[in-house]
This record gives C-alpha cells, sequence and structure tokens, in this order.
C-alpha cells in the first residue's frame, strides 16, 4: 500500500473513533465570546441574504423626542405594510401605509459587512454546544433612490443601516436571524424602521439553560 493512501485511511479511521460534537466543533461557541469583524461580503453571504425573508409589517421607530427627532417622512404612520426583495444584490423595501400611500427604497450591498457575536451571559445554551450567542450582521451603504413617500428624503448621498439580529451559535443559518432594524439618514432624511424575518426561526427563544462553566 502506498504511504500516501495509508495515511489517509487512518485518518478516516481516526474520524470514525471521535465523538460527533468535536467533529462538528467548528460552531461551537465559547463562554465570554465578544467579537466584532469586518468581512468581505462573499458568496455564502448573498447565498444566505436570497433565502431570507422579511415578514409583511414594518414599524416606524420614534424615539422619546417622538416625531420631531425625525425628518423627510411626510406620512408619519406607525405601522406600514411591506414587500422586500433582494436580488442582483440590492434591496428594494417597499413600503404601503394604512391609507394606501407607499414608497421604496433602494440598497445596494456594499461589498463589506460587520459580524458581530457576543455571549450575553443569561445561562442559555446553542445547539452546536457553549452559550447561545446573540449577533447582528450589519451592512452600511448608500440609498440608490427613494419614490413616493420616499422620493423627497433621498438626496445624494443618503446613508443606510440595515441590521439583522439574532441568536445562535458560532455558525450563521437563516433560522438564526429573527429581527431587522433599517436606518435611513441624510440631509433631508433621518428615520428608522424594525420589523420581523420570517424566515427566522421563533424556537431559537426557547432554549435549554447553558451548563456552568468549569472555574480554572
Amino acid at each position: 500500500m502506498k504511504p500516501v493512501s495509508f495515511f489517509l485511511l487512518a485518518l478516516g479511521a481516526l474520524g470514525l473513533l471521535l465523538p460527533t460534537n468535536a467533529l462538528a466543533c467548528g460552531c461551537c461557541s465559547e463562554f465570554g465570546t465578544y467579537t466584532t469583524s469586518t468581512e468581505k461580503s462573499d458568496t455564502n453571504t448573498v447565498e444566505l441574504l436570497q433565502e431570507m425573508k422579511f415578514d409583511k409589517t414594518a414599524t416606524l421607530y420614534i424615539v422619546a423626542g417622538g416625531f420631531d427627532d425625525m425628518k423627510g417622512l411626510s406620512e408619519l404612520e406607525k405601522d406600514f405594510e411591506l414587500a422586500n426583495t433582494f436580488a442582483a444584490k440590492t434591496w428594494r423595501f417597499n413600503f404601503k401605509t394604512p391609507a394606501g400611500k407607499s414608497g421604496i427604497l433602494t440598497l445596494p450591498m456594499p461589498t463589506q459587512m460587520i459580524q458581530f457575536k457576543v455571549d450575553i451571559h443569561d445561562g442559555r445554551a446553542s445547539s452546536g454546544g457553549g452559550p447561545f450567542l446573540y449577533k447582528e450582521w450589519r451592512f452600511k451603504g448608500n440609498v440608490t433612490t427613494g419614490t413616493g413617500l420616499f422620493k423627497s428624503s433621498i438626496i445624494q448621498p443618503t446613508t443606510y443601516l440595515l441590521v439583522f439580529q439574532g441568536r445562535g451559535n458560532y455558525c450563521d443559518k437563516v433560522e438564526d436571524f429573527t429581527h431587522w432594524h433599517l436606518e435611513i439618514e441624510g440631509k433631508n432624511a433621518k428615520y428608522s424602521f424594525s420589523g420581523k424575518m420570517s424566515s427566522g426561526n421563533p424556537a431559537q427563544e426557547s432554549v435549554s439553560p447553558a451548563p456552568a462553566q468549569e472555574s480554572e
């Protein structure tokens, strides 16, 4: 038997002896995790974003100062109907008021994204082992166009911040992300929306307590 073949055979046998969780521990999270990283929006990221689906409602975020802290929206409704698409690396947010008025925000995906993952010490365990992390995907770029409700507020440059929020282990899955938040800001614009992801799994919030961390 050739040496290389023997090595591969031995490696395969070792894999059979190792427990499954040891082989899959690339998704394990660690106690005390707190990471923020800027990464390229690669093919895997795009594929996951294509699978993510937004709920059909969106809520205008109103801070303590009320409507006085916002600018750029003539139709100040709290709740909106939402139709969202993601194609050709671009999000199209189509908002409609209860009165039937509508507007579309077009947001091209930036070349980079920020990933944030943290152990919030709530005693919950993730399916991959370790604590149940809180996580975010953050995308920041320029709004291409605004129509209808948003037409007067979108003057270049107007920026957006789109955040996907969720819980899970160290690996990211579509069902991990259960909520979204969108901020629009520019010379004539300052408003935010939030909502749920229909592709998210609400059961992610119901998990068993994590085992206590062993003292060193």
